[in-house]
């Protein structure tokens, strides 16, 4: 984590169980960036930019369990509107990870409480 994110004061830092995550600017625009998992974790998370907004996912597909991006950072299908596991094609919606095609549809990937306050990204605790 950046210095930037770790000096960042916000209410969600406030929150027991947030943490700061990154800058806002290290996500790219309209891109998605994937982060390693916490000690003592198989999974890691990944966010998606849009605009000022984030959703960031546990990097788990619903199907197996296996990582979305096989190539590091490569969590959206061509185009950049959804997001796609590289290893089934699987596609899941920005917005709410609800699975819209592919071997896991009608599940959804496991959301991570997360915000922007003050051009930081926040998240809260990483489910299981």
């Amino acid at each position: 984590m950046s210095e930037g994110a770790r000096e960042a004061q916000g209410t969600a830092g406030a929150e027991p169980g947030w943490r700061a995550l990154c800058p806002l600017a290290a996500i790219p625009p309209d891109g998605a960036k994937g982060f390693p998992p916490d000690p003592g974790r198989f999974s890691g998370i990944f966010a998606v930019r849009r605009g000022e907004s984030v959703f960031v996912y546990l990097n788990a597909c619903p199907h197996l369990g296996v990582s979305l991006d096989i190539v590091p950072d490569r969590f959206l299908a061509p185009g950049g509107e959804r997001i796609r596991c590289q290893t089934h094609g699987a596609e899941f919606r920005i917005e709410d990870g609800f699975c819209l095609k592919g071997p896991c549809a009608g599940a959804s990937l496991t959301a991570v409480p997360s915000r922007v306050e003050q051009g930081v990204v926040w998240i809260g605790p990483v489910p299981d």
